[in-house]
Parts: C-alpha cells; sequence; structure tokens
C-alpha cells in the first residue's frame, strides 16, 4: 500500500477502517483462500454490527484495554 493510501486510512474513523481494509482485502487478493474468506466474513459482520448501531466505540475499547494491562 502506498504511503499516502496509508495516511489517509489512518485518518478515517474506527468503522470506515474496517469498512476500507475489507473493500481492500477484496480488491487486492489474487488467490483465495479460506483464511481470507473467514476475515472478510468477520469484517462484513463487524461492518453490519456497526451500521446496525451494535458494537462499542473505539475509545472504550482503548480505556478497557488500558486496565486490562494495569492488571
Amino acid at each position: 500500500m502506498k504511503p499516502e493510501m496509508r495516511q489517509q486510512l489512518a485518518q478515517l474513523p474506527f468503522e470506515e477502517k474496517i469498512r476500507k481494509v475489507g473493500e481492500l482485502i477484496r480488491l487486492s487478493r489474487k488467490v483465495k483462500t479460506s483464511s481470507d474468506d473467514a476475515l472478510l466474513a468477520r469484517l462484513d459482520k463487524a461492518a453490519a454490527e456497526l451500521d446496525a448501531g451494535k458494537g462499542m466505540p473505539i475509545a472504550h475499547v482503548r480505556e478497557d484495554i488500558r486496565k486490562w494491562e494495569k492488571k
């Protein structure tokens, strides 16, 4: 991935990054594997859940990770 594209991706909200990563994987894969399919399915599910208002905001996830690290 080109550095400009990485910078643009880094500036997107977390939810949009999930969608874009899924799109990039679909576009870039040349050999279809079952692990790619599983990853794409998880990304699609995550995007659908985010669209439906489910899930946890990334800020909360980061807070939880910090708490878990301290334990």
